[in-house]
């Protein structure tokens, strides 16, 4: 009897290593299978307001990087451009929305706001926006509070209206373009007109509602100043040739805030790289996803890694003379 009680002991206690050895390989198969965190897809939806080079830069900088950061197969985009149109944008978003996207990427103000007045759940990531606390986005910058963070493409706008005076030493009035319905556009104006009085210059500010303006308004506000600034505007980015066209023609050079803008029709600027904006996007987009942080608690970004631009083929057309301390940055676009 007591034999066979040890025998039983025994066999109970090979069919309990029988059972754990048995749990154990199927969770290391498990791991190793396609069922855990690392293998999710994760579905991304962008929305950008316009197409241009520089909203495009980075948007390609956030999608590279979101690749290498998350893995080729790990990540899907659905992308569509609001061409400008708002009513689009809202379109966009609740297709967003109801496909349930695990993150959106708004590509400008517009986009952010369409974005934000759809879903209060689903993370935001906004990237090429100026202002985040403006249009009431984010609580701070240190903490945006809600369910948005990003990286901001705030220029260091008195640097470059202060800037001009080097290249039109005799500057008396100064122009002033941008949309009136772009917030962005308006901070910014705002701080070149009061830079401009800070420097003692008059002003002259030219507002459009749209790209059929900027013809008529660049050419009224030409006739009046010795020089144009026009902030960080995508109705103005995407109308740069016509604007560098008119500048030639009237003799009155223009600065624009965004190195792509100069490149298209401007003769300098102070800037900074858009694709690096998106890459600073995406690797805020990687933490929310990985759930390594809680977006509304993610600081909004700020680039301080600015360099110069100078359009040498404008400055020729115009006949300007480049300041030496600007030669290594004149570029001669194709």
């Amino acid at each position: 009897m007591k034999k066979q009680q040890q025998n039983r002991t025994c066999r109970m206690r090979k069919l309990i290593a029988f059972f754990i050895v048995a749990t154990l390989l199927t969770f290391t198969f498990t791991a190793c299978g396609g069922n855990n965190a690392d293998d999710e897809v994760f579905q991304v939806g962008i929305i950008q307001i316009f197409e241009h080079p520089a909203l495009d830069a980075a948007r390609d900088g956030f999608i590279d990087t979101l690749q290498e950061l998350l893995g080729y197969e790990n990540v899907e985009f659905d992308y569509a451009s609001a061409q400008g149109d708002s009513a689009t944008m809202d379109t966009i978003a609740q297709r967003f929305v109801n496909n349930n996207v695990d993150l959106i990427l708004a590509v400008g103000t517009g986009a952010a706001v369409a974005a934000a007045s759809e879903t209060e759940t689903i993370p935001i990531v906004g990237t090429a926006i100026t202002s985040y606390t403006r249009p009431n986005l984010a609580e701070t910058n240190e903490r945006p509070g809600f369910n948005i963070t990003g990286a901001s493409d705030f220029k260091p706008v008195e640097a470059q209206v202060r800037m001009i005076a080097d290249f039109v030493p005799h500057i008396q009035t100064l122009g002033i373009l941008y949309n009136a319905g772009e917030p962005n556009s308006v901070i910014q104006g705002e701080l070149a007109r009061e830079t401009a009085i800070a420097m003692g210059w008059e002003y002259v500010v030219g507002t459009v509602a749209g790209a059929g303006d900027v013809q008529q308004v660049t050419l009224s506000v030409a006739n009046q100043v010795d020089a144009i600034y026009i902030p960080t505007d995508n109705t103005f980015a995407v109308s740069m040739e016509l604007v560098g066209q008119i500048s030639i023609d009237t003799g009155v050079p223009v600065f624009a805030a965004e190195a792509n803008m100069v490149r298209a029709g401007g003769v300098a600027t102070m800037s900074f790289s858009y694709y690096d904006l998106g890459v600073a996007s995406a690797r805020q987009a990687a933490q929310i996803l990985r759930g390594e942080a809680v977006v509304g608690e993610i600081p909004i970004y700020f680039s301080t890694n600015f360099f110069y631009v100078v359009n040498g083929y404008m400055a020729e057309q115009l006949g300007m003379v480049i300041p030496a301390r600007f030669h290594p940055y004149i570029e001669w676009p194709e």
